[in-house]
Parts: C-alpha cells; sequence; structure tokens
C-alpha cells in the first residue's frame, strides 16, 4: 500500500533509500558522539560549580593541591606547604579522594 503510494507520487525505492541513509548517518554520528560529549562537558561544568573548600583537587596539568579558596571565577589550590597558586575553574579537571599521595622528593 505505501510503496503504491510513493510510486504514484513519483517517489521510487531507490530515492527513499537515498534519503534514508544521510538521515541514518546524522542520527548515528548524534547519538554515540554529539550527546555524549555534551553529557561530559554538563558534569564538568557542575562539578566546576560544586568545588568546595577543603577538596583534594588535580589541575588540568596535573598538579595536586588543596583548595584553600574558591572564588566565582578563580580558585586558590595549596601544591606544597606554603606554595600557593591561582587557577581559573576550567583549569581543575577532577577531585581526589583522601590526601595527596605524591611521596617527598629526597
Amino acid at each position: 500500500m505505501f510503496s503504491t503510494l510513493l510510486l504514484q507520487a513519483g517517489v521510487s525505492g531507490e530515492s527513499l533509500t537515498s534519503l534514508l541513509f544521510p538521515v541514518a548517518i546524522a542520527a548515528v554520528v548524534y547519538f554515540f558522539m554529539i550527546r555524549p560529549q555534551q553529557k561530559r562537558a554538563a558534569e564538568a561544568k557542575k562539578f566546576r560549580a560544586a568545588i568546595a573548600k577543603g577538596s583534594n583537587v588535580v589541575t588540568i596539568g596535573g598538579l595536586h593541591g588543596k583548595v584553600l579558596e574558591v572564588n566565582e571565577e578563580t580558585i586558590i589550590v595549596e601544591v606544597d606547604k606554603g606554595v600557593r597558586l591561582k587557577f581559573d575553574r576550567s583549569a581543575i579537571a577532577r577531585e581526589v579522594a583522601g590526601k595527596n599521595t605524591a611521596a617527598p622528593v629526597a
């Protein structure tokens, strides 16, 4: 029934297939690439907004430290006793459970 209507409307099965293929590719790209990236970005934004004083964090550059002060745009992290560095919120990659595990350099 449907195929007869398509044939009467001048749409062949070949043109329908050629239209369906790009739509299927677009759906695959959206669900396997774009949507997961958007979810990761939203989770990262939520994490950076929830950073609190006293958290042990790792920066994008790999520095481990403890958050001493949280401002609207920046965070002050103590990376060693008395060594405080100021970072943008976007430079914090993740939170680490417990204290820093780095061994002292001899």
